[in-house]
């Protein structure tokens, strides 16, 4: 009877090792296969506007400056291109694309906004050229005062009826104090992307958060840890720079900007943003907020200086902000570089473009290896914080892009070992099936020495 309750337990206990084996190969399967895939880089891509704004984009390269004004995405979706004459109309809707009629081509605003320019500057101003009403808009923040404003009156009146001048509540100033915040003696900005030059890897974020030379920490560590240092910037003009990792490598998860509660975009390239296009902002103050873009090659007069080039659009954004991600369906678009208002009453934002800064910079986004390849992520839509202009957004079905979670760098062997995503747990179970399956296959060849002692034991007395 003992004999037989040994051999149901050896038996119960092979069996779940073998269960354990099959158990762990699985794990280890599951494991691998849902693993976050590896980075790679690229320069650009052309994803991020849509179909709608590449079509508008491509007929006013084709026809000219002289005889259009801008495209962009119309709200039924479809691209709308504003033009001068009545055979570029018709160019247009063959096209497939909404013509409309206006009176001033592109290079009548263009001249515009270099007459503006060449005037005395005057902080607290920004102009654009508004595509939709064929007119440059240039507002004043409540810091310009009646004799600049005056002056500067003067100056649009003399180039034309089309030069709309209004007035604005707030300031105009860079949103210093991706969106993950970073800290120097300087004040609090937010990480924008994740660039490359192939062995080194950097922050891409604003140029006014800080010189050459500046140390940055991790916010989010609490424990004071060094991120990097700010090795090249350029503001004014531009608005962006470069902060190199302290230990040259940007570590898992490079390729997702946060946004809040512990999730974040997987970002899979970078582009230019079209007139109308849906977009996602994300700071470490303010979170994700979202709106359209409204004008394109803005000037913005901060009290620093002149940075022309700029996205405009209705998104808010609050000081710390500053050098957070601009982005639409998980496409790169813009860092940000400043504005007014904020996420109570709204406001306006400009954004650093990121193709112009990669290009000055001659470094590359890094993304998911995937995405270099060429292939889809998987399209996901987490649902942005309230915004104070989020009934004005395009109807398109623009996403912020693939949801992916934001972790930390938490590399100890403990760590990986019990993380389910690894495949850790799945080979501590195959271990300790196998040591169980050596232990019994031990204990049973031990059980059959003694009995075979004791057999010729009492056999040869």
């Amino acid at each position: 009877m003992r004999h037989a309750r040994r051999r149901v337990v050896r038996r119960g206990t092979q069996l779940a090792a073998v269960g354990g084996l099959l158990l762990g190969g699985a794990m280890v399967t599951t494991a691998m296969a849902s693993e976050t895939p590896g980075t790679s880089a690229v320069p650009f891509s052309s994803g991020s506007a849509t179909e709608a704004g590449n079509t508008g984009a491509a007929l006013v390269a084709k026809l000219g400056t002289a005889r259009t004004a801008g495209s962009w995405i119309g709200a039924d979706g479809r691209p709308v291109v504003a033009v001068t004459d009545a055979e570029a109309a018709a160019a247009v809707k063959q096209a497939g694309a909404e013509p409309k009629m206006v009176s001033h081509s592109m290079n009548e605003l263009k001249a515009a906004t270099a007459t503006l320019k060449a005037a005395p500057r005057v902080a607290g101003t920004a102009w654009a050229v508004d595509y939709k009403t064929n007119r440059v808009m240039v507002e004043a923040d409540s810091t310009v005062s009646a004799s600049d404003w005056s002056d500067l009156s003067r100056v649009a009146s003399g180039i034309g009826s089309f030069v709309q001048m209004q007035r604005s509540e707030g300031r105009f100033t860079p949103r210093l104090n991706g969106a993950q915040p970073i800290l120097s003696t300087g004040g609090r900005c937010s990480a924008g992307f994740n660039v490359t030059n192939g062995t080194t890897d950097f922050i891409l974020t604003a140029g006014h958060c800080g010189p050459a030379n500046t140390i940055w920490f991790d916010e989010g560590q609490g424990n004071g840890q060094q991120v990097g240092t700010t090795i090249d910037t350029q503001f004014p003009g531009n608005d962006f720079s470069l902060i190199q990792y302290a230990n040259g490598k940007a570590g898992d998860n490079a390729d997702v900007v946060a946004i809040g509660n512990g999730q974040g975009v997987r970002i899979t390239g970078a582009a230019d943003p079209t007139v109308g296009e849906k977009v996602f902002r994300s700071g470490s103050t303010s979170g994700l907020h979202d709106g359209t873009v409204t004008a394109l090659n803005a000037t913005v007069n901060y009290p620093e200086g002149t940075v022309t080039g700029l996205i405009q659009t209705n998104v808010c954004a609050e000081p710390g902000d500053s050098g957070g991600p601009l982005f639409s369906n998980g496409i790169a678009l813009g860092v940000t570089s400043g504005g007014s208002g904020d996420c109570t009453t709204g406001g306006v934002t400009f954004f650093q473009p990121v193709t112009r800064a990669m290009a000055a910079l001659n470094v590359q986004l890094i993304v998911t290896k995937q995405a270099a390849g060429g292939q889809a992520a998987t399209p996901a839509t987490p649902a942005p914080s309230a915004s104070a202009n989020h009934s004005a957004i395009a109807p398109s079905a623009a996403s912020p892009g693939s949801s992916a979670p934001v972790t930390g760098d938490d590399t100890s062997l403990v760590a990986r070992l019990t993380d389910t995503r690894n495949i850790g747990p799945g080979l501590l179970v195959i271990g300790g099936s196998l040591i169980a399956l050596v232990g019994t296959r031990f204990i049973r060849a031990e059980q059959d020495r003694k009995a075979y002692q004791r057999y010729y034991s009492a056999t040869w007395g």
